[in-house]
Order: structure tokens, then C-alpha cells, then sequence
């Protein structure tokens, strides 16, 4: 029977490795061909159909919208770990609302993010709407990563510092951050990942405009929605797998930065 359990083991990671390695392989061997310098020019036309723009736009989104969900999550963890009682029906009503928020499709968020940013409050298709519609997605995200990583956090070790005579907000910053770091970082590192390869939301709240947005209040297109578009259009489909290429490297380098920081992180911590 352990014989039987091992094996299907194995296989079920052979088979998850070798999906991941088609899936790279493939959109390698489709689009590092179609890379070509006039796709990262300045400006988009219909003749280069550049992803210069999209990708600057992915990293003005990524930026505003972490800027935004990034203080209000680990704040949130922080009270629901560090603060809130036990048995406090604001803590349970959190919990269910961040469970609930993450089992919603993007295509939901989009549909408000379109009703409420960009209609109602007259945002229009524009930066802001989408960072803030997107802010919302990965917040539970940041919430449940933050609050785990605090709960993992030894008791003793917050004992300790109280027994030296240190206060709460001094124990949190001086104690238990530098220890819950890595895993704070890591769900904020893959909350990147998840806003990089978004498009349902994006499509009905940022837009699809091919310059780079001016402001807070102007239009443009993330490289995941660059891809989509280019793709859907029958045009440009060699294109759209070179844009496939560049948005694979950035989310590799997320994931590589997001391990290379939790290691770091914790041998430093180690070493204290």
C-alpha cells in the first residue's frame, strides 16, 4: 500500500513538472522567435505593435496597486493576529469576508470595478480604476499571508520581550516583524503575480489603450491584456506569443526574487 502511495506521488509531480516545462517550452519555442527590437519601441503603431507601453503600464499598476492593498492587508493581519480578542465577532466576520473575497472570479471584480469606479464614481477606463479594482482582488491575498506568517510566529519569543520590560507596539516592530517578514513578503510578492497575468478585470476598468497613461485618470493596457487583445485580433497571434515570453520572464523573476528575499530574510534572522 506505501508502495502503491509513493508512486502516485511521484507520478502526480512528474506530471505537474512536465505540464509546467510544456507550458514554458512551448511559449519559448513559439515567441523567441517573433522578439524583435521594434516591439520594445517607445511608442505602439499598428506596424510594430510594441509592448513597450504595456509593459510600463503593468509596472505603474503593479506599483499603485500594491501602494494601496499593501498597508491596508498587513495592518488588517496585524489587528486579527496581534490585537483583536478571542471570540471578537469583527475577527470571524473579517475572516469570512477575506474567504469570500478570494473565491469571487475576476470577471466579478471587474464587473464592480466597472460599476463602481468607473461609472459611478466617473473614473472612466483609467489607471486608477483598474489599480484599485485589482488592489481589491489580492487584498485577501496579503491579509491571509500576513496572518499566517504572524501566527507562526513562538509565543515565547513575544513572552520575552514583554518579560524585558517592552511595550506591544515596540514587541510587534523590534520581535515579531522581523520574524514574520519572509512570509509577509512572499504573499506580497505573489499578489504581484497575480495582478501581472490579470485580464477580466483589467479589461472592464483600466482599458485597452496602447500609449502609456498619462495619469491617474488615463487609459492603457497591461502586457497580459496586450497578449489577450493581440491574440484576439488574428493579426498579430506571433506577437502576441513574444509578448507571452517577456510576461513568463517577469513572473520567473518575481517568483526567483520572492525566494531569493525569503532566504535571505530568514538567515538573517537566523543569524540574529
Amino acid at each position: 500500500m506505501s508502495k502503491a502511495i509513493r508512486f502516485i506521488i511521484k507520478l502526480s509531480a512528474l506530471i505537474t513538472f512536465g505540464i509546467l516545462f510544456f507550458i514554458i517550452g512551448y511559449m519559448l519555442a513559439r515567441g523567441i522567435p517573433n522578439l524583435r527590437p521594434s516591439l520594445f519601441q517607445l511608442e505602439y503603431t499598428t506596424e510594430n505593435v510594441s509592448l513597450f507601453p504595456a509593459l510600463i503600464t503593468t509596472l505603474m499598476l503593479i506599483g499603485l496597486a500594491l501602494l494601496i492593498a499593501t498597508p491596508i492587508g498587513v495592518f488588517t493581519g496585524f489587528y486579527l493576529v496581534e490585537y483583536a480578542k478571542k471570540g471578537n465577532k469583527l475577527v470571524e466576520i473579517i475572516r469570512i469576508a477575506t474567504e469570500t473575497l478570494s473565491g469571487i472570479p475576476s470577471i466579478v471584480y471587474g464587473l464592480f470595478g466597472m460599476l463602481f469606479f468607473v461609472i459611478y464614481l466617473n473614473f472612466q477606463y483609467s489607471l486608477i480604476a483598474g489599480s484599485l479594482t485589482v488592489a481589491i482582488m489580492v487584498l485577501p491575498l496579503i491579509i491571509r499571508a500576513t496572518e499566517e506568517a504572524l501566527m507562526s510566529v513562538d509565543d515565547s519569543l513575544r513572552e520575552a520581550s514583554f518579560g524585558l520590560g517592552a511595550g506591544k507596539l515596540r514587541t510587534i516592530f523590534k520581535v515579531v516583524l522581523p520574524v514574520a517578514m519572509p512570509g509577509i513578503l512572499s504573499g506580497i510578492i505573489l499578489s504581484i503575480g497575480r495582478i501581472v497575468g490579470e485580464t477580466a478585470a483589467l479589461m472592464f476598468t483600466l482599458g485597452t489603450a496602447t500609449k502609456i497613461p498619462e495619469g491617474l485618470f488615463s487609459s492603457g493596457r497591461t502586457l497580459a491584456l496586450h497578449m489577450y487583445v493581440l491574440s484576439t485580433e488574428g493579426f498579430h497571434v506571433n506577437e502576441s506569443y513574444a509578448t507571452g515570453v517577456v510576461l513568463l520572464i517577469i513572473v520567473l523573476i518575481i517568483n526567483g526574487l520572492s525566494t531569493f528575499l525569503t532566504n535571505k530574510l530568514t538567515k538573517g534572522n537566523e543569524n540574529e
